[in-house]
């Protein structure tokens, strides 16, 4: 039997609490930075390079916009000063029997900017909005 790779159009979210259905998310990345460092004795005339700090992207997610649904902007309103209510959101890639196959965890997510939709009198397109979270840490969960 052939094993072929998993399709990246069916996922679901989970944040704060609900099961909510987005188009796209973005920003599923992990980097570790590189220290360099030279010692003054050393005799090679080069850095040595060691791994620093974990590094993440902010996540951006789109969705539709419905009618009385003002979540995005009733989350961002929750910033004063140096708070925030922060959520863990939990992102699964599933197969067709759709059952998670892959998910993310990100830690201590809080939003950064929600967008409106662009608006057009000579559009025919789903009005979306989105919204870029900055969060502590992303993980994939087994």
């Amino acid at each position: 039997m052939a094993n072929y790779p998993l399709p990246k159009f069916h996922f679901m979210v989970e944040w704060g609490g609900n099961k909510i259905g987005f188009t796209e998310v973005t920003g599923l990345d992990m980097q570790v930075e590189a220290i360099e460092y030279r010692e003054g004795s050393s005799k090679q005339y080069s850095k040595i390079k060691m791994p620093g700090l974990h590094k993440f992207s902010n996540i951006t997610m789109k969705r539709g916009t419905f009618e009385g649904d003002t979540d995005y902007y009733k989350w961002i309103n929750t910033i004063n000063l140096n708070t925030a209510e922060r959520r863990d959101i939990v992102i699964k890639l599933l197969n067709e029997k759709h059952e998670p196959v892959v998910t993310w965890k990100a830690v201590n997510a809080f939003p950064l900017k929600v967008q409106a939709s662009d608006l057009k009198a000579d559009g025919n397109e789903v009005s979306i909005e989105s919204i870029e979270i900055a969060h502590e840490g992303l993980s994939i969960v087994s």
